[in-house]
């Protein structure tokens, strides 16, 4: 039931850098290894309701309905905006902390699934894709199209996963320089607003 299609488009779809692969990577070269894996788990959870939107029609209600898409496309905006906004003007060492707090935690996967759920491409996204990999005769659509979602969501936190943990593999080098963080902070906060940017300029 699931392709290798499937798997292979989904695998490039998670591969491709976007806000969450950044949040993600950002949270693991800041905060170390166990918080970008919270990281991942609010991106994926992020995913969940486009999902859920897709399997239940709602994505074509947000694709007919030009007011639903812009409410939610200039929500995602101005949280990318702050986002970039907060990580710039961040001027704190980068922690070392390997036991984030669980106020940290609960922090991490609600900033990183807010990242997500305020992108309405995502569901118009998933409207388009996962209906291609529904094979009509075999099982219930309905079934087809909760086997698939979940199958994409293990597929990202597993790859966000890999992301986190390869940049905490850099973190020692990244820590004993200043100058390094300093670049890289404004690099992760250029790209949010380049993120925030692209999406204001999305239409459907």
């Amino acid at each position: 039931m699931i392709s290798i299609e499937f798997l292979i488009t989904s695998l490039i779809v998670v591969l491709v850098p976007g806000t969450g692969v950044i949040f993600t990577v950002s949270t693991g070269l800041v905060q170390g290894r166990k918080a970008s894996v919270f990281a991942a788990l609010g991106c994926t959870a992020g995913i969940l309701p486009h999902l859920m939107a897709t399997v239940l029609g709602l994505a074509a209600i947000m694709h007919t309905s030009a007011l639903a898409f812009q409410t939610l496309k200039y929500a995602g905006v101005a949280y990318l905006l702050y986002v970039a906004y907060a990580t710039w003007r961040d001027k704190s060492a980068f922690a070392i902390d390997e036991n984030p707090s669980t106020n940290t935690a609960v922090g991490l996967v609600v900033k990183a699934f807010l990242l997500n759920i305020l992108n309405p491409k995502l569901t118009i996204f998933f409207l388009a894709f996962l209906p291609q990999f529904i094979q009509p005769g075999k099982t219930e659509p309905l079934f087809q199209l909760l086997l698939l979602s979940a199958t994409f969501m293990a597929m990202t936190f597993i790859i966000f996963l890999v992301y986190g943990f390869l940049a905490h593999a850099f973190r020692k080098t990244v820590i004993e320089s200043p100058r390094v963080q300093t670049w890289l902070r404004r690099s992760f906060a250029a790209a949010f607003a380049s993120l925030g940017t692209n999406l204001a300029l999305t239409e459907k």
